[in-house]
């Protein structure tokens, strides 16, 4: 069984990033379905059910690996963006804050009580509780 499907994946694409995602979409679009059965939502679910299966069976590698770089660079920084929010909630020595000015992320020790806040990036000062 193992090598008949080592065979039949051999020159094919496999799995990939955008793939995953669109599994999780349709794993996504199932739930209101389940309450809703909607034939909207059901179509949708086949569609993108047949495209996930298109591209791991597809021999065009170049096509599929062109279309999982420009779905990573388009997901990217979101993802960079909920890892960084992950590990703020993890860090509990220190508190994040935004500056006013310029909108970026500071990091400070957690109970200092009230302390002024210099930014480094445009040396603006505010007072914040730690």
């Amino acid at each position: 069984m193992f090598d008949f499907l080592r065979r039949l994946m051999y020159g094919r694409y496999g799995n990939d990033s955008l793939n995953q995602f669109l599994m999780l979409a349709a794993g996504v679009l199932f739930i209101p379905w389940i309450f809703t059965r909607w034939v909207l939502i059901s179509w949708l679910i086949l569609a993108l059910l047949i495209l996930v299966y298109f591209r791991m069976f597809s021999r065009n590698t170049y096509k599929r690996a062109s279309e999982n770089q420009w779905f990573l660079a388009w997901f990217m920084p979101f993802q960079r963006k909920m890892a960084g929010r992950k590990m703020q909630m993890q860090d509990t020595a220190h508190r994040y804050f935004r500056c006013p000015s310029c909108s970026k992320t500071l990091r400070v020790p957690r109970g200092r009580g009230k302390i002024e806040i210099t930014c480094p990036h445009c040396k603006r000062k505010f007072v914040k509780k730690t």
